[in-house]
């Protein structure tokens, strides 16, 4: 039986091509860690995670000094057990963070490597629902010198043209009638019946604030508010949910299926965006929208749609794939050899073993510091 050989971990630092913003944050470039478990049959499953607009060593340091080691001369098909030997070895570390995401991309990777040991695409591996395809939202709506409620407006009925019948916006960094404005230059150019999704990326901080601007949406049917508050902030999720016609969508950035748990008995979300490479890997993103289905909760995971689009495809109770359609913001598709292709609001599924792709090892080497951009951890190194 093939054992695990080796794991090699690299981070990519990508430049965006125009300086981005969001709520509360302005970005120049991002930080993903990537990562190869490679099998003594010689096969290698891949993971990455997008480790933060600086610090991305954070990561490296947590798989090349604390997690990695728990793999060498391991079975890969003991997944679970893997898991909770890494959690074990993270706890005074981990638990969430970098730490969690170092986990989550090793275990993303192995489910990948066996998934290509058995010769299966992920979502057929995983005991899928759809086998071709899966719904999906064009994510954009972000802030940039110079864009205008109107351009906001352009740019969303750009994805309705592409075939979207769902669309997400940013919101949050302007005052309450600024942003009513850019809601509303968005749901005109639309129309009533295309789906309109909203994140605030954590940009509030207190209910009245949050009440001032989602009472102004309402009028425009938003299917869903997102991270409205800081994570830790339950009670307040749980509070506008109450107050609000508006669902409450989060978890992006949430670890661990207690927390997500906390988060389903307060009532602060019907829609879960766990993300499989921050949660804890596919391994416990499978736990936590497995719970959130006996709870009647669903969950449209963040970002990734060339992780994510399987996991939707293998979930009864998921639904969106969020889908960047360049390379603008999500630029991690610089990264790798093979796009997921998208037709008439869908993602289509790969249909070769695994994820379906491999690292571009020429983009690797440019933005991941060369020749020696890899660093391998195998037994007795």
């Amino acid at each position: 039986m093939a054992k695990i050989e080796s794991v090699s971990v690299a981070v990519a630092r990508v430049p965006l091509d125009r300086v981005t913003s969001f709520s509360t944050r302005t970005v120049s470039e991002r930080h993903y860690c990537i990562v190869k478990v490679r099998s003594s049959d010689g096969l290698e499953g891949v993971g990455f995670c997008y480790a933060g607009s600086k610090a991305g060593d954070i990561v490296k340091v947590a798989v090349e000094q604390l997690l990695a080691p728990v793999l060498i001369g391991q079975d890969s098909l003991r997944s679970e057990g893997l898991w909770n030997e890494m959690y074990q070895e993270s706890l005074l570390q981990g638990r969430s963070g970098s730490v969690m995401r170092g986990l989550s991309i090793l275990d993303n990777a192995i489910w990948d490597l066996n998934a290509r040991t058995a010769g299966l695409p992920l979502h057929d591996y995983l005991g899928c629902m759809n086998r071709e395809k899966v719904i999906a939202y064009a994510s954009g709506g972000y802030y940039v010198d110079g864009k205008t409620a109107a351009d906001l407006g352009d740019e969303m009925a750009g994805y309705v043209k592409l075939g979207f019948t769902a669309v997400k916006m940013k919101t949050g960094r302007l005052s309450p009638a600024e942003e009513e404005q850019r809601v509303a230059a968005a749901r005109a150019a639309i129309g009533p019946d295309v789906v309109l999704m909203i994140d605030v990326n954590n940009g509030w901080s207190d209910l009245p604030t949050a009440l001032e601007y989602t009472r102004r949406f309402e009028a425009y049917n938003p299917y869903w508010i997102e991270e409205p508050f800081l994570p830790d902030a339950i009670d307040l999720h749980a509070r506008l949910a109450a107050a609000t016609k508006i669902t409450i969508a989060t978890g992006e950035i949430e670890t661990g299926r207690w927390r997500f748990r906390e988060l389903i008995d307060a009532g602060g979300a019907e829609i879960l965006q766990a993300d499989a490479a921050v949660c804890g890997g596919i391994s416990e993103w499978r736990r936590i929208a497995a719970h959130a289905d006996s709870r009647g909760v669903t969950v449209s995971p963040h970002w990734f749609h060339d992780l994510h689009a399987p996991l939707v495809a293998a979930t009864p109770n998921a639904r969106y794939v969020e889908f960047f359609t360049d390379d603008q913001v999500l630029n991690f598709r610089r990264l790798i050899d093979r796009q997921l292709d998208f037709k008439d609001g869908y993602v289509m599924l790969h249909q070769t073993p695994g994820l379906g792709f491999n690292f571009d090892e020429a983009a690797v080497s440019r933005y991941a510091g060369g020749a020696s951009a890899w660093t391998q951890i195998s037994a007795g190194r």
